[in-house]
């Protein structure tokens, strides 16, 4: 029998205070913490070997399903080759140019030589432009955006039943959105919410519901996802001036050195399981039914692996960057995410002649991490 599992609050003041840094403090005190919310691992080894074994790690932890996230194999499987296919490399190839016209005027916008936010004036614009663009949903832009700040105050406020109302008003928003094509029929149009209504697995086209999980999953997950990576890669470049020296000299090598940034400074916090048998992790016991969190932002930390958890390292980091996941549940929308970051970010470069820190900048907290507010100045 092992020693109880060491108690700890994640959704305490301190440590919504600054995330990151706790995480920091809870790594090295103790891989394995206990909450009444579940158990979560902080340790690199520790997160990669549950995100690796879906058999004792499951995803399915919530009566509400999402697809694929929650899903384990075999339904996992012949659902996740259906979201796979949207993210091609031949099919991010087409898309660049649109998101390319879309960054340059979010960043042409903005003014030079005053305060900007680049989380709410960078982040915000650009992440729903472009979701809108992909998915064929121009016009509701204003709409996401309000959406967007509806649901992170209602997060925010802790209230469930206000956070429940918010996301349902987000599926009826995306719900919209498949009927209007589905009265369309052929006149639709040809962009991904049209192509998911035609796909079919096992010979049945998909039911609305998995349709508008799918849909959510692209937007109301990576909208504020993005935004906050945004504001990380921005911040990381005004608050170290040679890296983005040499990332104007040589924007080549953006795509590396975008990971990089994003592990140093991790916004995907965690993603639950749930244990289905009984196992242990760094000494500890783990009943079947325990709940599990995958740390990211702390493996992507962990000094046994990556040493100095703040050195900038963007080659010799790469194999063992957890940003985008591990595992069959890895974001599969990575090769997008990581497509909207470069051509923000080069169009941000390429627009300026340097990017300084402006003010304080204020600390996210539960559920994203990252930065809230990123005040620079563009010159």
């Amino acid at each position: 029998m092992s020693a109880p599992i060491p108690p700890w609050d994640p959704l305490s003041d301190p440590v919504l205070a600054d995330q990151r840094a706790a995480y920091d403090r809870m790594r090295a005190a103790c891989p394995v913490a206990a909450s009444p919310r579940g158990v979560t691992l902080f340790r690199h080894a520790d997160v990669v070997a549950a995100a690796a074994d879906p058999t004792t790690y499951s995803s399915r932890v919530s009566a509400h399903r999402a697809v694929p996230n929650s899903l384990d194999p075999p339904e996992h499987t012949a659902l996740r080759a259906v979201v796979d296919r949207f993210f091609t490399p031949e099919r991010m190839a087409a898309l660049e140019p649109r998101l390319r016209a879309i960054a340059g005027e979010v960043v042409s916008a903005l003014p030079r030589g005053a305060a900007v936010d680049a989380v709410t004036r960078i982040g915000y614009p650009f992440a729903v432009r472009a979701q809108a663009d992909w998915l064929g949903w121009q016009g509701i832009e204003d709409r996401l955006l309000a959406w967007m700040a509806d649901n992170h105050a209602a997060t925010r406020s802790a209230d469930r039943a206000r956070t429940a109302a918010v996301a349902a008003a987000f599926d009826d928003l995306v719900l919209a959105q498949v009927r209007r094509r589905r009265v369309a029929g052929r006149t639709a149009g040809d962009d991904p919410t049209s192509e998911l209504l035609a796909v079919e697995v096992g010979g049945r086209t998909l039911p609305d519901a998995d349709i508008v999980s799918i849909l959510r999953n692209w937007t109301a997950g990576d909208l504020g996802s993005m935004a906050a990576a945004l504001g990380v890669v921005v911040h990381f470049l005004a608050t170290h001036p040679q890296v983005q020296a040499d990332l104007r000299a040589r924007p080549a090598g953006l795509r590396a050195a975008i990971d990089e940034m994003l592990r140093i400074d991790d916004p995907f916090l965690v993603n639950r399981r749930v244990t289905t048998v009984a196992t242990r992790v760094a000494g500890f016991d783990l009943a079947p039914g325990t709940r599990v969190y995958l740390n990211w932002t702390s493996a992507n930390r962990d000094e046994a692996v990556f040493g100095d958890p703040d050195a900038y390292r963007p080659e010799a980091n790469a194999p063992h960057n957890l940003v985008y996941g591990h595992g069959i549940h890895a974001c599969p929308g990575r090769p997008l995410a990581t497509l909207e970051l470069v051509v923000a970010t080069e169009a941000l470069l390429g627009a300026t002649s340097g990017i300084e820190a402006a003010d304080t900048p204020v600390r996210e907290s539960y559920p994203l991490g990252g930065w809230r507010h990123v005040p620079v100045r563009l010159r």
